[in-house]
């Protein structure tokens, strides 16, 4: 209340809407920014459950790596969901305002499924690693209540960080301009738009960040580095692309996912590299949850086999 009364004293107006600018700078593209998004849309959707009938169905598909990769694929749609239907909304019909709540909510549930989704990456990282180079202990390792603990913690950590986040964000006070030049709620663009102090948010993201998301990515990093190793110390070539093969699909997903994702966040925002960084950030979030069902059913012997059967 307090900032508020300080806010009407200044003769600032509260904000209740944010304006997303998104791609309004290309008026003459609407239409086909809006086909190219729709088609993207229908492709994820349609790709990913696919993807979980396909596992649920076969037989042959019931193991650990599959049972991720069915929660993974229940997370795409609603990954690309949080963001896809409103920017959809604004290209065909222009309106672009969002109200705060709803600029929170978006930000909560995106921020939240990115993060699950890097845990996820990371334990099918790991189920690799053991099929790889602890073939013979795979069974053991990779029990059926371990991979559900694993799948309950990735879902779980990534919607409880963002629980500590958004109750701080929902503290702030935003006045004067409302405009955000993206086409989604970002943190660093509605931060910049309050007029509360911002210090502890801040303060708290940052550690948020350093302690937690690391993590996920390390594992992978150091997962796939052992496999590799293991991988060049098997004699023949045919050995060799056999291993690889086994991991060729995940190693491709992980590598767009956070090579997109760092790009966007290394890359200096600078006014000259707005235009670039939302390009970057159509990769993330909305190419890359369509790329992975594709992926992984193109480049992956036991899905197309199941897809074979059904088709037949």
């Amino acid at each position: 209340m307090h900032l508020i009364e300080k806010a009407k004293e200044d003769n600032q107006t509260i904000i209740t809407e944010f304006i997303l600018l998104g791609f309004g700078n290309l008026p003459e593209l609407q239409v086909l920014l809006f086909l190219f998004f729709l088609v993207i849309y229908i492709v994820t959707m349609s790709g990913n459950i696919l993807i979980i009938a396909l596992v649920i169905s076969d037989q042959h598909l019931h193991s650990p790596m599959y049972y991720f990769l069915v929660n993974l694929s229940c997370l795409e749609p609603c990954y690309i969901s949080t963001i896809q239907p409103r920017l959809l909304a604004s290209l065909l019909t222009g309106d672009r305002t969002i109200s705060v709540s709803g600029c929170f909510a978006q930000f909560y549930c995106f921020g939240s499924l990115a993060t699950t989704e890097c845990y996820l990456l990371a334990a099918m990282s790991y189920d690799r690693y053991v099929v790889i180079c602890k073939p013979l202990h795979y069974a053991d390792l990779m029990n059926g209540r371990w991979c559900l603990q694993l799948a309950v913690r990735s879902w779980i950590s990534g919607f409880l960080i963002c629980v500590i986040m958004i109750c701080f964000m929902s503290q702030l006070t935003f006045c004067g301009l409302s405009e955000i030049d993206h086409f989604f709620c970002e943190f660093s663009p509605m931060l910049k738009l309050s007029c509360s102090d911002t210090g502890m948010i801040t303060q708290v993201s940052v550690i948020l960040t350093t302690l937690d998301l690391p993590c996920p990515f390390l594992l992978t990093v150091t997962s796939y580095a052992c496999i590799i190793a293991t991988i060049l110390r098997i004699p023949s070539t045919t050995g060799r692309q056999k291993a690889f093969s086994t991991c060729s699909s995940h190693l491709i997903v992980v590598t767009v996912f956070y090579r997109t994702l760092m790009t966007v966040y290394l890359l200096p925002k600078t006014n000259t590299l707005k235009a670039l960084n939302k390009v970057f950030s159509v990769f993330y979030t909305v190419l890359t949850p369509m790329l992975n069902p594709l992926i992984y059913s193109l480049r992956n012997k036991e899905v197309k086999e199941a897809l074979r059967k059904v088709i037949s």
